[in-house]
């Protein structure tokens, strides 16, 4: 199915995301500076609406009951629940909401966006109403800011797109169309981050050092401009110094650990053009990029071996993805 279909049948509506990973340019793009995300297909999630009588009610593998008695965590959700059925005009009753997902939490992929995303779409496929854009990038922010406080709208944005992303706050985003083949590999360190937890551990940084953070955030603006000439250049080396750079001033923010140092090691030491951290980072997803296809499958055989949770490689340009 198209991430962009929703389907109805009868009394019954599905609605589908794709997750997203942030190339370069996390935690600076909260603060004006601009980041690259790459939609990210191998893992996503799929809502399907039902007719069932009586309250609203959630079916998820984190919760299963009537939205009014939905957990803390969930807030977001319900709250982006609400807005969508008031926007729609729909009354809130009658509804069951399964949610289906495969994007591991807490990782930096995207997940909370992604399961609100595809709770919208199968919501506007329920009432069968087209949608914008605007729609659900408005809709989906009602769960994003429950989830990250001040998210910057870049996991919303990419879930809903099929291309590269350049994002700068406050600016038109725009689409990145890379030359050549670049094959990357994500590997999970199993271990949850808490994205939130880490963009204010940034801000109190700049609070207490401004000068020299925002010489750090500076410094990653500046590499994530190089980033995407890279990719428009089909320049591999020169992104994976990119990646490399970003990383040095990503520890200097605090937002790595051993964890994700260590994995970010060996695929350096495998052979791997560039690595860093993905996402809010203190957990989560470490991304590398690798020479070419063969050496692709390569590095994931040796992330697993050494440690690595889950491991997936994917492809930019003519190529699909592995």
């Amino acid at each position: 199915m198209s991430i962009e279909k929703a389907t109805t049948s009868v009394q019954t509506a599905i609605g589908v995301a794709h997750s997203k990973l942030i190339l370069i340019g996390e935690h600076a793009v909260v603060h004006g500076q601009p980041a690259i995300s790459l939609p990210f297909p191998h893992v996503g999630v799929e809502s399907i609406v039902d007719y069932v009588p009586g309250s609203v009610k959630i079916d998820s593998t984190f919760y299963h009951g009537p939205i009014d008695s939905a957990p803390d965590a969930l807030n977001g959700l319900t709250a982006c629940i609400r807005e969508t059925l008031d926007y729609l005009e729909i009354p809130c009753e009658n509804l069951l909401i399964r949610i289906k997902s495969s994007i591991p939490p807490g990782k930096g992929l995207g997940s909370s966006a992604s399961v609100s995303v595809a709770v919208i779409r199968s919501l506007f496929a329920y009432a069968e109403q087209g949608y914008e854009m605007a729609d659900i990038l408005r809709l989906a922010d009602i769960s994003e800011r429950h989830a990250h406080g001040e998210p910057s709208g870049i996991d919303t944005l990419t879930i809903t797109s099929e291309m590269p992303v350049w994002y700068e706050k406050d600016e038109p985003f725009d689409m990145i169309e890379p030359q050549g083949d670049f094959h990357f590999i994500v590997a999970d360190s199993g271990r949850m981050g808490d994205t939130r937890l880490a963009v204010e551990s940034v801000t109190n940084l700049l609070k207490s050092a401004p000068r020299r953070i925002h010489r750090k955030l500076e410094r990653l603006g500046e590499l994530t401009h190089r980033a995407r000439t890279a990719l428009e250049t089909a320049s591999k080396h020169v992104l994976g110094n990119m990646l490399n750079e970003a990383q040095k001033e990503l520890e200097a923010l605090g937002v790595s650990d051993a964890g994700l140092n260590r994995l970010i090691y060996i695929a350096r030491q495998e052979g791997a053009l560039g690595a860093k951290l993905t996402g809010g980072g203190n957990g989560g997803c470490v991304i590398a990029l690798a020479k070419n296809e063969v050496h692709s499958k390569q590095l994931c055989e040796k992330l697993k071996k050494f440690g690595a949770h889950a491991v997936w490689s994917f492809s930019l340009g003519s190529k699909q993805a592995d």
